[in-house]
């Protein structure tokens, strides 16, 4: 298989980058489709849907060994059956991600919801049946025991400021809301979690790429982040 394009996205590293789409709902990203596949015509009638289907590559997955076996961040360090999970280290590295289509252009598509790092290949696109494909009263499985604490974010004064600038530059990118909803997903491995009130084995400052900026952040407590500093790329 081809990709048919590759994936333009506001998250720039794995580090970050949701671990399921719609989590942070304003989540930017554009695929601009190959030129051989006729974008003007492929994409034609897909602008009368909401949300569609992205089937992708887990292009950055580097685990050649196969785990039955694996530890979703969900469960603190508990194992699960790889296919109880949607763990990227899978026998075949596909990933299916649900986006709202914001936009049709002439050679591609914006959309909203990602969970997908920038230069995913995109193999397809299909648009979502909601009354084939919405199932209100399916069961969830071993996600439905998960329960966790509302995380925080808060901003230092010298945070804020920089945080004020980056949006005046990019007044259509919605910066502040997914800044607050990646980090409210908690981002870091599990193996840095719990040491939030020192003694920690790990370093306790991590930082988030997102556009052309690095969110600098530390966890004071397992459900309050403070961001403490913004540095610019320009790439």
């Amino acid at each position: 298989m081809e990709p048919i394009g590759y994936l333009e996205s506001c998250f720039r590293d794995k580090f970050g980058t949701p671990r399921q789409p719609g989590l942070v709902k304003k989540a930017w990203a554009r695929l601009k489709i190959r030129a051989d596949l006729q974008p003007e015509e492929s994409l034609q009638g897909l602008e009368g849907f909401s949300h569609v289907w992205l089937i992708w590559v887990f292009h950055q997955n580097k685990v050649a060994r196969f785990h039955s076996k694996v530890h979703p961040p969900r469960l603190e360090g508990k194992s699960m059956g790889l296919f109880a999970t949607r763990s990227p280290h899978r026998p075949n590295p596909i990933g299916l991600s649900l986006v709202e289509l914001v936009s049709v252009e002439k050679d591609g598509i914006v959309i909203s919801g990602a969970d997908l790092v920038d230069g995913t290949p995109i193999l397809d696109i299909k648009p979502y049946l909601p009354e084939i494909e919405s199932v209100p009263a399916a069961r969830t499985g071993w996600l439905g025991e998960v329960q966790k604490e509302p995380i925080t974010v808060q901003f230092t004064e010298k945070a804020e400021i920089l945080m004020q600038q980056w949006e005046q530059r990019n007044a259509d990118k919605e910066l502040r809301e997914i800044v607050i909803q990646t980090l409210q997903l908690d981002p870091r491995p599990v193996v840095y979690r719990g040491y939030e009130e020192g003694n920690s084995p790990y370093r306790s400052e991590h930082a988030v790429r997102l556009f052309d900026g690095d969110i600098h952040f530390k966890f004071e407590t397992p459900t309050l982040v403070k961001i403490f500093d913004i540095l610019f790329t320009h790439n």
